[in-house]
Parts: structure tokens; sequence; C-alpha cells
């Protein structure tokens, strides 16, 4: 029986760009281009090494955005993945973490799933949460923040290493990991796959399609939103410490008034 493993990817803004709030306190998309996390395509990497090694495997990207998030599901498939699902509408404007993780749910037991896989954390909100919302609503084992990650005989196992520790981990399938940036290096897309990505299927799925009432998500649904914003304060000029004998001193009163030592 094919391994299925679906990777939950996000389309965010690119964090070069000069990004802002919107008038109502949501990220402002429209002002700056967006596109794959950074940290979603380590996900879609290690799915591929997975399925590299599995008999046979089928590897859905998912991601729940606005139209221009397909950008994102056709960079997954250019790297390899087989098909995606695009869940869309505009009632999930303002969804928070906790919605989008009912959200992605829902539209992954529609799929289908044996093996669910992450990034540690998206890079325009950098929660790292979703993975084990995700789990507690499949209600099915997670392990997460793996840096090493293989499935075999219907388990699947990692390495995740802390500050003072490196543990290994294991859980049955059907599970959700999420991996981090020290899982090995994503893949660039090769020519053939940027043109094979072109006919690789989208499915488009909307919140009728999955049973999902609009005032479930969305801001009115969001358990957590943003109540203020302040724009960065501008870069001011550095102190320049002028050696002439008291240099040291004058640094280290310098750092002692910032509160640095």
């Amino acid at each position: 029986m094919s391994l299925r493993i679906v990777v939950c990817v996000k389309y965010v803004p690119d964090a070069t760009g000069d990004r802002h709030f919107a008038e109502d306190l949501t990220t402002d998309r429209e002002s700056v281009d967006g596109l794959l996390s950074e940290l979603d395509e380590y996900a879609v990497e290690q799915a591929l090494q997975i399925a590299d090694e599995a008999d046979d495997a089928e590897i859905t990207v998912l991601t729940v955005g606005p139209e221009d998030a397909k950008d994102a599901l056709r960079k997954a498939l250019s790297m390899g993945a087989d098909k995606a699902v695009h869940v869309e509408d505009d009632d999930l404007h303002g969804t928070d973490a906790l919605g989008t993780s009912y959200v992605l749910a829902k539209a992954i037991e529609k799929t289908g799933y044996d093996l669910v896989v992450c990034g540690m954390a998206s890079t325009d909100g950098t929660m790292g949460v979703l993975p084990a919302m995700l789990a507690e609503r499949l209600g099915v084992p997670q392990v997460t923040l793996l840096s090493e990650v293989s499935v075999a005989d219907g388990q699947v196992t990692g390495r995740r290493d802390g500050d003072a520790a490196t543990e290994q981990l294991q859980a049955q399938l059907p599970a959700v990991v999420s991996v981090t940036d020290q899982s090995g290096e994503a893949r660039y897309p090769s020519f053939k796959g940027i043109m094979a990505a072109k006919k690789k299927p989208v499915e488009s799925l909307d919140l009728d399609d999955l049973d999902i009432d609009a005032d479930e998500v969305g801001l009115e649904g969001a358990w957590t939103r943003v109540a203020d914003v302040a724009e960065r304060p501008a870069r001011t000029a550095g102190t320049v410490v002028k050696d002439e004998g008291e240099g040291g001193k004058q640094l280290a009163e310098y750092l002692a008034s910032q509160k640095f030592i």
C-alpha cells in the first residue's frame, strides 16, 4: 500500500521586503511579494527523501491561503511533490494558528494520510505551535523538531537535538512530524521539475468542501489577534568612542548606560 505523505506549507511575505500590517491589523500581503516559507522547504525535502526510501509513496503538499499561495504549491511541486491541495476562501482572512490547524486537519482527513510533515515554524508568524495543534486535532502522535527523520515498518523515527542532549524518538503511523533547518538543505528545482510542476494536479477546496462554518475561522472566530502595532524606530547613528587613553573607560560607561553590562 502506498505511503501517503502530506506536507503542510505556507505562503509568506518575503522577509527581505518592507512588511507592514493592514488596517485590520492582519499581515499586509498586497504590498510585498510572497514565497514558500523557507522553513517549509526543509519539510518538503524530508518528505521527498522519505518517499525515495519507500517502496511506494505519494506526496501531497497542502496550503491554506489566498490565490497567490498557489505559487508556494508550485515551488513544492517543482521540487518533486506529486500533487497539491489549496484551501482558499475569503472567510479565512485573519484566521489564527488555532483556526488554521482546524482547517488543515479537515483538509488532511479529506485527502487521506499516513504521515504529515511540517516545518518547525513559519517565517512570518514564527509561532512553531501548529504541528502540535494539528496532531491533537487529528488524534495522532506528534514527533516534533527533528533534525533527522525516517520511516520504516509502519513507524516514524527521528532525532531531536537540544542544547544539552539528543533524543531518539519514535511513533506509530499515522503521525505528525516537524523538521528543523538542521535536517538537510532543500534541493533546488530543476528545469525539468519546473516544467513538470505545471502539469501536476492542484485541487482547490473552500470552507463548504470541508464542512466548516465561516464563524469558526477568520477574524471573528480567532482566539488570538493583534491588539496594537507600532513602527520600528528608525535606526540612529552609532556612538563613536575615540581612544585617547580613556577609550576603555568610555566604552564601559556607554555599555553600562545602555544596560548591556
